[in-house]
């Protein structure tokens, strides 16, 4: 009941990085590929179309979110999240487990599942497995995550394996309720936890690999953890995960993030870094962040990155820029989140045509000493 295809087409010799073409109901991506992030059905500070002229085809929404407002029903009313948003091209939901991981004083976790309060008005609701499947199926997810348990750092072995063990019953049923939706138009993936534990990642990755998921996420990782962690437990559980399904690591964006997870033969990630840092006056360059809110900017004629194509900077220099971040104009965040969606995607460009000209370990090396100047 699979609405995916996954080819990969080159791997690197020196590493697991692997390139791939990704089909999906709305179109093929080419991987590894990063996600745009856009929570309510849209991306902050940027036009679906533009970000389909950068190249985008797959951008990330969250089941949570939607699911508090507009509402299912209004969901139901346009045929899903395609036709309410006038986004054509394909749809990842997040099922919603990081955000109630967030709300940890709203919520409570048991076997059924999840039973929270609303951030917007305290209205009280429950997150089961089928229910988020059920959920997904009305937004029209092209691929859909199955509800898990995601855990902090630094709790106990007892906490970490019950997570765990829910984590897995869940995803069985979340299979099970898929049979049972004869419509479904995308993808369910399942989701790799086991905390910070090898044994328990270990446990999980194979667990979730045999089951019947047509990709799999690694979840339970950039939420704390020191980079040294979050680098050998990556490196560790993506060594279980089965090697044939498309792999995804959720809410890493920055370019150390990025180049681990393709190094580890990770597919797929999402971040809203790209975007938060744009509209606090951020933008991405090959020498590190630019900080245009500094006054070192203000008469500077030049172009934000003269090697990229997007908007900001082809038509605008960098003291506008400055003046737009300085004054809180929204145009400024609206400029640099292209910007940094354009450099992200170009990013990923770059590694793809590194891996397949096999040098993607001496690019890695390269953009990193260059980037952060070590």
């Amino acid at each position: 009941m699979s609405n995916l295809n996954f080819e990969v087409i080159k791997k690197d010799e020196n590493s697991k990085a692997r390139n791939g073409i990704l089909t999906l109901p709305h179109g093929k991506v080419l991987t590894p590929t990063f996600m745009p992030v856009g929570t309510n059905a849209t991306v902050k500070a940027i036009y679906h179309d533009k970000l389909k002229e950068i190249g985008y085809n797959l951008i990330l929404a969250n089941t949570y979110h939607l699911y508090l407002r507009p509402g299912m029903e209004v969901m139901k009313d346009f045929d899903g999240i395609h036709s309410f948003s006038s986004w054509d091209g394909n749809v990842l939901t997040d099922s919603g487990g990081f955000q109630v991981f967030s709300l940890s004083a709203l919520r409570k976790i048991d076997e059924k599942g999840v039973s929270f309060q609303s951030h917007i008005d305290g209205s009280r609701h429950i997150f089961t497995p089928e229910k988020v499947i059920q959920t997904e199926h009305l937004i029209g997810s092209d691929i859909a995550m199955c509800l898990d348990v995601c855990t902090p750092p630094k709790i106990d072995y007892r906490a970490a394996k019950e997570a765990m063990r829910i984590t897995h019953s869940w995803a069985k049923r979340s299979l099970e309720e898929l049979s049972r939706i004869d419509d479904f138009r995308g993808n369910v993936f399942g989701i790799v936890q086991g905390n910070f534990y090898e044994d328990l990642r270990k446990e999980s990755a194979l667990t979730i690999s045999e089951m019947d998921f047509p990709g799999i996420a690694i979840g339970g990782l950039s939420v704390g953890e020191e980079k040294s962690v979050f680098r050998d437990f990556l490196a560790h559980t993506a060594s279980y995960v089965t090697l044939s399904k498309p792999r995804y690591v959720m809410g890493i964006g920055s370019p150390d993030y990025i180049f681990e997870a393709v190094e580890n033969g990770i597919d797929l990630f999402d971040c809203v870094l790209a975007t938060r840092m744009a509209r606090n006056g951020t933008a991405f360059s090959d020498d590190g962040p630019v900080v245009l809110k500094k006054a070192i900017h203000k008469f500077d004629h030049g172009p934000l990155d003269e090697n990229c194509n997007c908007s900001a900077c082809r038509k605008y220099s960098r003291a506008y820029l400055h003046h737009l971040v300085k004054c809180n104009e929204m145009l400024g965040g609206m400029l640099i989140t292209e910007h940094n969606l354009t450099y992200l995607f170009n990013l990923m460009t770059r590694i793809r045509e590194s891996i397949d000209k096999g040098n993607f370990l001496e690019f890695k090396r390269s953009y990193i000493e260059r980037y952060y100047g070590k």
